[in-house]
C-alpha cells in the first residue's frame, strides 16, 4: 500500500512540477526585457517610430527566390500598420501549379512609391500558397452509389488516389509588431533573431518592422484540391501584433512544424492548430491546463485500473459478460476513430485503453495460453458457485433494457445506409457498430463509478471533447459518464447510509468506543 501511494505521489509531484516548469518558460516567451537606456550604444530602436510611409506588395512565384517570374496580386498602398483589413483576390494558377505543382508567395513591406526589388530597406517573407496532401476518399451512398456532388460543386472535384495531391490554401494571414519597442543587444531572443532586419542610421541601430505570416491559421477544411482552375481565390487577412504574441506564435508554429517531423500527418498537426487559431491567450492557457489534467487523469485511471485488476482474484459481485462487452466496444471505437482519421490526441488513449481491456477479459475468464510447437493453446477456468450467481443477476437485469436497445441499433443502422454516405461497407458496419456500443454503454458504466481517478476525469473529458476535434458521436459519448454519475449521487442523496444500523459483526457507525475515564 505504502508502494502504490509513494509511487502514485511521485506521479503527482512530477506533474506539478512539470506544470510548473512549463509556466515559466511560458512567461519567459511573453516577456521580453526591454533596453533600459534608450540612449545607450546596446539599443535596438523601431523603425516604425519615425511614422514611415509603407507599402505592401504581394507577388506569386514558382519559386521561392522569384526565379522565372513573378506575379504581383496585391499591393496596399497606403499600408497602415495598426489598421486591420483583409482582402479577397483571385490568383491565376500557372500551367505547372495545375499539374501537381507548387506556388509561393512573396510577401514585400517597403517604403511606399518604390520598388520592393529596389527598396534596401525592404522586408519580405515567403509563404507557400499549395501544400501536399492525400484527399479525403468520396463519400458515396451504398444503395443508390451516388456520391456527393453538392461537395463537389463547393470544393471541385474529388480524388481517389493515395498519394500526395497538391491543395489550395486559401488563406494568407499576415501580422507586423506595433509594439515599438527597444531591443537590448545583449538580452535579443532568439526566436525573434530570424525575423530582425537591422541597419545602421548614424550611431543607433534601428530595426526594420517585424512580419510574420502566421501558418497555423491554414486549416484543412480551408484547402481546395488543384485540379483543372485557372483561378483560385485567395484570402489575405491583416492585423497588428504584440511583440508577446509574436514570440508565442514563433514557439508554437515550430512546434506544429516539429510533430511533422516526426511523422505527424497535416491532418494531426491540423487538429493542434485548431486549439490556438481565433482564441486569446487566456484561453490558451485554460486549453493548456485541462489538456494537462487530461493527460494525468487519464494515466492515473490506467494505472488503478491496472492495480485493481492485478490484485483481483475472484469475478464475485463483477460480470465477466460486462467485461467482455467493455472489450468489444473499446476495440469498435478504436477501429471507429482510426477510420475516421481522428486526431492522435484522441486515438493514443483509444487505443491503450483496449490493449488493457484486452488484458482485462484474459483475467475475468481466467485464460492460460500456453504455447506448444509455435502453436497457442488456450486453457479457460472455471467459475464458482459465487460467480455463477452473480452472471444470473446481470442477465436478468439486461434482458429488458435490451429489448428496448436492440431494436434502436438495427433501425439506427438501416436509416444510417438508407439516408447517409460513407467511404465504403467497412465504414458503414463501423459507425453502426459504434452507434451500439456507444448505446449499449450506459448498461456497463456503473462499475466504472467505482474506479479511482474516473468520477472526477469524467468532467476533465467534457471540457477536453470541446477543445480537440474529434467525431461528433464520439464527442457526444463522452456525456454518458456524467449522466450516470449523476444519477449515483441522486441515488446516494435519496438512499443515504442508515449509520445507526448494526452491522453482521454487531457494530454500529454511530456508537462511540467506550473506554474507561481517567483523571488528570
Amino acid at each position: 500500500m505504502f508502494l502504490k501511494t509513494s509511487f502514485t505521489t511521485l506521479i503527482v509531484g512530477v506533474f506539478v512540477v512539470y506544470v510548473l516548469h512549463t509556466c515559466w518558460v511560458m512567461y519567459g516567451i511573453v516577456y521580453t526585457k526591454p533596453c533600459d537606456s534608450p540612449r545607450g550604444d546596446n539599443c535596438i530602436t523601431p523603425f516604425l517610430a519615425g511614422n514611415p510611409k509603407l507599402q505592401l506588395s504581394i507577388y506569386t512565384a514558382l519559386q521561392s527566390n522569384a526565379e522565372g517570374g513573378h506575379t504581383l496580386i496585391h499591393k496596399e498602398e497606403k499600408f497602415d500598420v495598426n489598421s486591420k483589413f483583409e482582402r479577397i483576390v483571385n490568383v491565376s494558377l500557372p500551367k505547372k501549379t495545375r499539374n501537381n505543382g507548387t506556388l509561393y508567395a512573396l510577401i514585400f513591406v517597403h517604403q511606399a512609391g518604390v520598388s520592393p526589388w529596389q527598396d534596401p530597406r525592404q522586408i519580405h517573407l515567403v509563404a507557400q500558397l499549395t501544400t501536399y496532401m492525400v484527399p479525403k476518399p468520396p463519400e458515396i451512398s451504398l444503395i443508390s452509389g451516388e456520391d456527393q456532388t453538392q461537395k463537389e460543386e463547393a470544393h471541385g472535384p474529388t480524388s481517389t488516389s493515395d498519394h500526395p495531391v497538391s491543395h489550395w490554401r486559401s488563406r494568407l494571414t499576415l501580422n507586423i509588431v506595433s509594439d515599438l519597442f527597444l531591443f537590448d543587444r545583449e538580452y535579443l531572443p532568439n526566436d525573434v533573431h530570424r525575423y530582425l532586419r537591422v541597419f545602421q542610421n548614424g550611431k543607433k541601430m534601428v530595426y526594420l518592422p517585424l512580419l510574420f505570416v502566421d501558418e497555423l491559421s491554414n486549416r484543412v477544411k480551408d484547402l481546395v484540391i488543384n485540379s483543372t482552375s485557372v483561378e483560385l481565390p485567395l484570402t489575405i487577412s491583416y492585423d497588428s501584433i504584440s511583440l508577446g504574441r509574436l514570440r508565442f506564435w514563433i514557439h508554437m508554429q515550430d512546434a506544429v512544424f516539429s510533430l511533422q517531423q516526426f511523422g505527424f500527418t497535416e491532418k494531426d498537426a491540423d487538429e493542434i492548430k485548431g486549439i490556438f487559431v481565433d482564441t486569446n491567450l487566456y484561453f490558451l492557457a485554460l486549453t493548456f491546463f485541462v489538456a494537462a489534467f487530461h493527460l494525468l487523469f487519464d494515466f492515473l485511471a490506467f494505472k488503478n485500473d491496472i492495480s485493481f485488476w492485478k490484485q483481483k482474484k475472484s469475478m464475485v459481485g463483477m460480470s465477466s459478460k460486462a467485461v467482455l462487452w467493455r472489450c468489444f466496444s473499446t476495440i469498435v471505437i478504436f477501429l471507429y476513430l482510426f477510420d475516421e482519421q481522428t486526431s492522435l490526441l484522441v486515438l493514443i488513449p483509444a487505443g491503450i485503453g483496449s490493449l488493457i481491456e484486452v488484458w482485462k477479459v484474459k483475467k475475468a475468464f481466467k485464460i492460460h495460453v500456453f504455447w506448444k510447437g509455435g502453436k497457442p493453446t488456450f486453457l479457460f477456468g472455471k467459475l464458482d458457485e459465487s460467480e455463477r450467481r452473480t452472471e444470473e443477476y446481470d442477465t436478468l437485469a439486461m434482458k429488458y433494457l435490451s429489448y428496448l436497445l436492440y431494436p434502436l441499433c438495427i433501425g439506427g443502422a438501416v436509416y444510417a445506409l438508407i439516408f447517409l454516405r460513407y467511404k465504403s461497407w467497412y465504414s458503414w458496419v463501423i459507425n453502426s457498430l459504434v452507434n451500439g456500443v456507444y448505446a449499449f454503454g450506459f448498461l456497463f458504466m456503473l462499475p466504472q463509478l467505482f474506479v479511482n481517478y474516473k468520477a472526477f476525469n469524467t468532467f476533465i473529458d467534457d471540457v477536453f471533447a470541446f477543445i480537440i476535434t474529434m467525431p461528433t458521436s464520439h464527442r457526444l459519448a463522452c456525456f454518458r459518464d456524467d449522466v450516470v454519475f449523476l444519477i449515483y449521487l441522486y441515488q446516494r442523496w435519496l438512499y443515504p447510509v442508515d449509520k445507526t444500523r448494526v452491522n453482521e459483526y454487531g457494530v454500529s457507525y454511530d456508537e462511540r468506543p467506550k473506554g474507561k475515564k481517567h483523571k488528570d
